[in-house]
């Protein structure tokens, strides 16, 4: 099979922005892969999109699994491309942890937003990384800003630590629930109903219609007993059907509203851009240690004292701790 021939910068930036999803989603391959020639062509890429000063309304998307994530967010995309807007959708599918291998599965349960010219749906490995958010997914909202879509929603893989991520590189955190307060007060961490700025009930249809307005009700209640955000005020609580579209309009208006609050999004990401510096320092340094071929040599060393009993892993970490930074001098 012939290999595709790569492009220059240049060229992928052109056709970004001109809206070839093609060529976008050959850039988005350059950011996940691992090869170092690629990501210094996505780096540059990135560099001259981020010249277009281009930017978008984030949206990030999360809930236990079976609440309907994908279909809530097909129904609502639609709906938002009918009232003029055009949606990246970036989902990350979680990844195997023995055969690093992941299902991709999300573009075949979003139809109509794959088919829709003003939409581009995108689903990523979560390449084992934390909480189901892919590696690069910051830099892939970039490139679809440059590409004009004024709406990006990211759809993690399910509720968990990691959600941290994705509340850090988006605008506004919106949590699915099913219908059925109790059980969901008792499952649902309460450190992501603190980080999210919006609770939906979905699947308020048929029978379980009823019992979406008590588990409304419930959480509404129930946010009383948090603190405030920094903006002085709880997050709304509201029932939707993905399937018959009752509440849809409304859950549109509020996301709407949210969009055009333009000081608060531009303080958030202001904070978001310092959590993503000192992550991304982090993620170096962890790097740069294991990578080192010395210390490559003495972690073996001190794995294998450990087996033998002859030291603890706090002691041997401190000691080839030590050693990185003498190194690093």
């Amino acid at each position: 099979m012939k290999r595709k021939k790569l492009l220059t910068a240049s060229e992928y930036v052109d056709g970004i922005k001109s809206g070839d999803r093609f060529i976008l989603s050959r850039a988005i391959t350059l950011i996940e892969s691992n090869k170092v020639a690629h990501r210094e062509l996505a780096q540059e890429i990135l560099s001259k999109c981020q010249e277009s000063n281009q930017t978008s309304f984030r949206i990030g998307i999360t809930g236990s699994p079976g609440v309907g994530k994908s279909t809530f967010i097909e129904k609502i995309g639609s709906s938002l491309i009918e009232r003029g807007h055009r949606l990246a959708i970036l989902t990350i599918d979680p990844s195997s942890q023995i055969t690093k291998g992941s299902i991709l599965g999300d573009k075949t349960r979003m139809n109509v937003l794959s088919a829709s010219e003003n939409a581009f749906v995108r689903p990523s490995p979560s390449s084992g990384t934390l909480g189901g958010v892919a590696r690069n997914t910051r830099e892939t909202i970039l490139l679809c800003e440059a590409a004009g879509y004024d709406m990006v929603f990211v759809e993690t893989v399910g509720v968990g630590q990691s959600e941290i991520a994705v509340h850090y590189m988006t605008d506004l955190f919106l949590l699915l629930l099913l219908p059925g307060a109790g059980d969901e007060l008792q499952g649902i961490k309460k450190g992501v109903v603190e980080m999210a700025d919006l609770l939906i009930v979905n699947k308020s249809d048929g029978d379980r219609e009823k019992l979406a307005q008590l588990t409304r009700r419930s959480y509404v209640n129930a946010l009383r007993l948090f603190p405030l955000k920094d903006k002085d005020s709880r997050p709304d609580v509201y029932t939707c059907s993905a399937i018959n579209g009752n509440g849809i309009p409304e859950v549109m208006d509020a996301l709407e509203a949210y969009a055009k609050q333009t000081d608060v999004i531009n303080k958030n990401r202001l904070e978001q851009d310092k959590y993503w510096l000192r992550q991304s320092i982090e993620s170096g340094l962890i790097s740069s240690f294991f990578e080192h071929p010395l210390l490559k040599e003495e972690l073996a060393k001190e794995e294998q004292s450990i087996l033998e009993g002859k030291t603890s892993p706090f002691l041997a970490a401190e000691r080839l701790l030590r050693l990185f930074e003498k190194r690093s001098k």
